[in-house]
């Protein structure tokens, strides 16, 4: 454990990235295709009115994941600062009061959601045949609701120090047991929807105990304490305005997911909204890797500028936005080309078929900035500015998407929605490149002032 906190600290910064990345991406890419398996065996199964079931259910899911990122990125933030200032019993208590704070707040939206779950689904617009389904997949899925914030939470602090294969291993595992899950449980059995909420509540409860069992066993460079395991007010509050953008970022994601499959209800019914859910979750496949860089990005970022040493944050900076655009361009080059028969893979309906290749098309003018997006954002929340990083987390998908799918749909109708997501990304791009631009340009100035460790001290080059 010690290497990996000496690697942080001086290890050459493109071979550290990459040992940290790699495996979070790879580990990021198999967590994605949770939701592609679960769309294509839905859509054999059960047809385009499942994924569109399962579609109207996934903002109420994104909210557990709002509430588990924030204390989740927030508490690996301090953790990473914590550990790069050598303050490892402070990163011990950080750990101990998000794992209480996570458990409690996991409980309660599963028994709140179970409750309110048909009342919620008719309230975002879910309605006919859909309905039924959409209530029989949420009774069963926010049961695991515990497991799943849980999960989110410890990963992320195990990226905090550094441990990345291990981060990796388990989205491996949760994403393993669902796929060899899913086609048993939706075509074996016959569970329709059901079986595709089975598959996922089990494997949410498999991972939760592979995490429980890293950190009981000492496996951690943060050691899990039961004495720490409870509510500390002090220690919460920090992670959660660091966290805070997370939760923004994921609770913004909801809500522009929310409103763009009520615009798409009234202007192109429940074809268009299956369309727009296979899309997504292909659209987050290709994306997941640059989150598995920004992952790896967290960790070095929070460091190295805990111990004072920007040349190594600005260095970090400009290599992970570099492989990110690649990534990005090189998925937006996909959409473009193959869009149908993307689509087609998970459904035999024409008409889903068309409406996905008109939003795959539309979706990748975007692409090509996301990546800038999603590293800049994570410079603010490993350094613990957590204003600007909120900020940044609702600026796409609440400031301007919400308002551009409001005003399009009801006058250019369907195209108006797709046409959207290309508008909202590139208006948040220049917003972010003004707020990225002012901060790199106060961590070079540190770094050329000499108040920091020497390249050769901190393993520079």
């Amino acid at each position: 454990m010690a290497d990996n906190t000496e690697a942080l600290r001086s290890g050459p910064m493109g071979a550290l990235l990459f040992r940290l990345s790699l495996p979070a991406a790879l580990g990021m890419a198999v967590q994605a295709s949770y939701s592609l398996v679960d769309a294509f065996f839905v859509g054999q199964g059960v047809g385009p009115a499942g994924i569109t079931a399962v579609s109207m259910t996934f903002p109420l899911q994104m909210i557990i994941m709002a509430v588990a990122q924030a204390g989740g990125v927030g508490g690996a933030s301090v953790i990473s600062r914590s550990l790069g200032a050598g303050r490892r019993k402070r990163a011990e208590k950080t750990a101990g009061t998000v794992f209480f704070a996570t458990w409690a707040a996991g409980l309660l939206l599963s028994v709140l959601w179970i409750l309110l779950a048909p009342f919620l689904l008719r309230l975002i617009g879910t309605s006919g045949d859909i309905l039924p389904l959409a209530e029989e997949y949420a009774a069963v899925l926010f049961l695991g609701a515990p497991f799943f914030a849980f999960s989110i939470t410890a990963n992320n602090f195990v990226r905090a120090e550094g441990n990345a294969s291990f981060a990796m291993m388990t989205m491996i595992i949760s994403a393993g047991i669902n796929t060899l899950l899913d086609p048993l449980f939706i075509l074996g059995f016959g569970w329709g929807v059901r079986g595709a909420a089975w598959a996922t509540v089990i494997s949410q409860g498999a991972t939760a105990l592979w995490l429980g069992w890293y950190y009981l066993a000492g496996r951690s460079l943060v050691a899990f304490r039961w004495k720490h395991f409870r509510f500390r007010a002090s220690i919460l509050a920090e992670c959660i305005s660091v966290g805070a953008a997370a939760f923004a970022r994921q609770g913004a994601a909801s809500l522009s997911l929310l409103a763009v499959n009520l615009a798409l209800v009234s202007t192109g019914g429940d074809d268009a909204v299956a369309a727009y859910g296979i899309v997504n979750r292909v659209l987050l496949f290709a994306v997941m890797p640059v989150f598995g860089i920004v992952q790896g990005l967290l960790p070095v970022v929070g460091f190295n500028y805990g111990a004072k040493q920007h040349c190594r944050v600005v260095s970090a900076l400009r290599i992970s936005i570099g492989a990110s655009t690649v990534l990005c361009a090189a998925g937006a080059v996909l959409f473009l080309t193959v869009p149908e028969e993307i689509t087609g893979l998970f459904t035999s309906s024409p008409a889903v078929t068309a409406l996905g290749t008109d939003a795959a098309r539309m979706l990748a003018l975007g692409m090509p900035l996301t990546g800038f997006q999603i590293m800049a954002s994570g410079l603010f929340q490993a350094i613990g500015k957590a204003r600007p990083s909120f900020a940044l987390s609702l600026l796409r998908q609440v400031i301007f998407l919400i308002p551009l799918v409001t005003v399009l749909a009801p006058v250019f109708g369907t195209a108006g929605v797709w046409a959207s997501f290309p508008a909202a990304d590139l208006s948040a791009g220049l917003v972010t490149w003004l707020l990225y631009r002012k901060e790199m340009r106060r961590l070079r100035q540190s770094c050329g002032s000499g108040a920091e460790d020497s390249p050769a001290e901190t393993g520079e080059r």
